[in-house]
């Protein structure tokens, strides 16, 4: 599901200290907050580093690794931990091996929401924040055992609940950059590939447009939204902004030939699904194999077969 890819995303550190808690949060130079430059909350080097693996290098193999060892008070990690679980579920075909994936995915969907509930108390944006983040993967859950289809009612249950901790968090902070890259993705993923009255595209746009952090992963998201609401100009744009930050990631040049080739410019995407598959190892499977067959459709039809 688009809503489970795009929301792993984003998250906090609780401490047993108060002190402790606030003396971090006072000195950006121990803290490691991939979101905000200023007020950072203390997300663990850790767990920065697996995010800048998923995320900035496109390298789920090392993000993987690093979280083998997550912070057990870490959200994000949970959430991240989860993502890659539900990737790896939709790439396997040995029917044991899926189900233990499938099992992994739930354990730390219900971590991500068992650790955000504690963090509700010393830092109640961010707990409701992955509160939400819990029930979208709740959602995904649902999807992958009952099928999308019959899991209708309770998906979109999932969905209420999780605007509904997304209101709490942004009414503590309307501008915090965090929120606004979560929500602008989650607004944007379910207006342009589910067509749900919860979320607006114009709206979710100028949440990743003006306040949304980090910009390679908000610019990601734009390129994604344009793309798929046919502006592939400002989808272009986007992209190019995201791989001029972190151009080491295979998933960003495969969404750019993604654009090249709604565009009809075919001959052009060829280089980028190229590069993208040189790194298709750091990739889960099923989207290193949905790369793939995007590639072969392109090359068959410039062979004119």
């Amino acid at each position: 599901m688009v809503m489970v890819k795009w929301v792993s995303s984003r998250l906090a550190q609780s401490l047993s200290a108060a002190a402790l808690m606030m003396g971090m949060l006072a000195s950006p130079s121990l803290a490691k907050d991939p979101f905000r430059t200023t007020n950072p909350r203390a997300i663990s080097t850790q767990t920065e580093s697996a995010f800048r693996a998923m995320f900035e290098k496109g390298n789920y193999t090392e993000a993987q690794k690093i979280l083998s060892q997550a912070d057990a008070n870490e959200p994000l990690a949970f959430a991240m931990k989860a993502m890659i679980a539900y990737m790896n579920f939709q790439g396997e075909s040995n029917a044991g091996r899926k189900q233990a994936l499938l099992s992994e995915f739930k354990a730390n969907a219900d971590q991500t929401r068992t650790v955000a509930q504690a963090l509700l108390k010393s830092d109640p944006l961010r707990g409701n924040l992955y509160m939400a983040a819990g029930s979208i993967l709740d959602g995904g859950y649902i999807a992958a055992t009952e099928g999308t289809v019959n899991g209708v009612p309770r998906i979109l249950g999932s969905l209420q609940q999780a605007f509904g901790y997304l209101d709490a968090a942004e009414r503590i902070d309307a501008k915090d950059p965090e929120l606004n890259l979560v929500k602008g993705m989650i607004d944007l993923a379910l207006a342009t590939n589910l067509s749900l009255p919860l979320s607006s595209p114009k709206d979710a746009i100028a949440r990743l447009e003006q306040t949304a952090q980090p910009r390679y992963v908000a610019d990601r998201g734009l390129a994604v939204g344009y793309r798929d609401l046919k502006q592939f100009d400002k989808a272009m744009q986007a992209i190019d902004r995201a791989i001029a930050a972190a151009p080491d990631n295979p998933e960003l040049s495969y969404l750019k030939a993604q654009i090249f080739v709604r565009q009809e410019r075919l001959n052009e995407s060829v280089p980028l699904f190229q590069k993208a598959l040189n790194k298709k190892a750091q990739l889960p499977p099923a989207t290193a194999n949905q790369i793939q067959r995007e590639f072969n459709r392109v090359q068959q039809r410039l062979s004119g077969r």
